[in-house]
């Protein structure tokens, strides 16, 4: 993103100014040039994200290559063919091997989250029977 421009995701004093004349104006606007200023560096993201959920509930997309015309040069057509067959099955293989990656991550969490869990347990059941003789000493 150009970090020049005078309309961008971050405080700047036209984009503040156009918070304030957007709440003055209409509050929806304004709200949603605060959440522009917020969150708008994150759009290139969301759509990222949601072009790839897209892809993935409509089918494999259709390569970008396959509407191309031929030349008539049957060779260039061919070698061509078979490098834009060759490009979209390395696709295929970085989206695999990110799928795999994202797996891996989530297990991860998955098995740092059970460790604390666990920790929580263990030290929860050392100090729940000190309670228990505070409890029974303190009602008697």
């Amino acid at each position: 993103m150009n970090k020049t421009a005078l309309i961008r995701p971050a405080w700047t004093p036209a984009t503040i100014a156009l918070m304030v004349i957007g709440f003055m104006v209409f509050w929806p606007l304004g709200l949603a040039m605060l959440a522009y200023i917020l969150w708008g560096d994150r759009l290139g993201d969301v759509k990222t994200e949601l072009n790839r959920v897209g892809d993935s509930l409509f089918g494999t997309r259709k390569p970008a290559w396959s509407g191309y015309d031929r030349t008539g040069n049957v060779a260039f057509d061919e070698w061509r063919e078979k490098e834009l067959a060759r490009i979209e099955e390395e696709r295929r293989k970085l989206d695999e091997a990110r799928a795999e990656f994202d797996s891996y991550l989530s297990e991860l969490r998955r098995a740092k989250d059970q460790e604390e869990f666990d920790r929580f347990m263990a030290d929860r059941s050392r100090t729940t029977p000190a309670r228990r003789t505070r409890k029974a000493t303190d009602e008697a």
